[in-house]
């Protein structure tokens, strides 16, 4: 079995694409967690507001579903082999499991906004170690956490409270 070809992208050097690779992994299993959470989350809200966020959720699973294959295939253009096998995502993740099923639309947003939190810091850190090296990852990136802060506005937005 073999995780690293015998080339990376031009300019860039076996040791630093494989390194680069390697921190695009955890993007990948955080991705990857995340559209199964927003799709867990599509199927399990209920109350007031239901049909809004249940029909809010889909594109916003579609699109990081898109990130996902980014994010793979910049990993395999770098010489690395991409997992995208749950076992090696539920092995290597730092976060802990969403931790609802079944529940209210604001309960489920606010968990949501605490995923978003966590992917798009952790994706904020990443751009801040790869862009001396690696301005096509990096853009990549951003380009990303652009979309996920707009979807954890769209988030945030159902539950913010006005005060008067």
């Amino acid at each position: 079995m073999t995780k690293t070809a015998d080339y990376t992208v031009p300019g860039l050097g076996k040791e630093n694409g494989e390194e680069i690779a390697g921190l695009l992994q955890d993007r990948l299993h955080a991705l990857n967690d995340l559209q199964l959470v927003l799709k867990h989350v599509h199927w399990n809200v209920v109350g007031p507001n239901f049909i809004g966020v249940h029909e809010m959720l889909d594109p916003q699973t579609e699109e990081v579903r898109g990130h996902v294959d980014e994010v793979a295939e910049r990993i395999a253009t770098l010489g690395s082999a991409p997992s995208g096998l749950s076992g090696n995502l539920v092995a290597d993740r730092r976060w802990q499991d969403y931790p609802l099923f079944k529940a209210s639309v604001e309960d489920h947003l606010a968990e949501l906004d605490k995923v978003y939190t966590g992917v798009i810091e952790d994706h904020r850190q990443l751009i801040s170690k790869v862009g001396d090296t690696d301005p096509i990852t990096e853009d990549l990136l951003i380009g990303q956490v652009k979309a996920l802060e707009l979807f954890q506005w769209f988030i945030r937005s159902h539950v913010e409270k006005i005060s008067a």
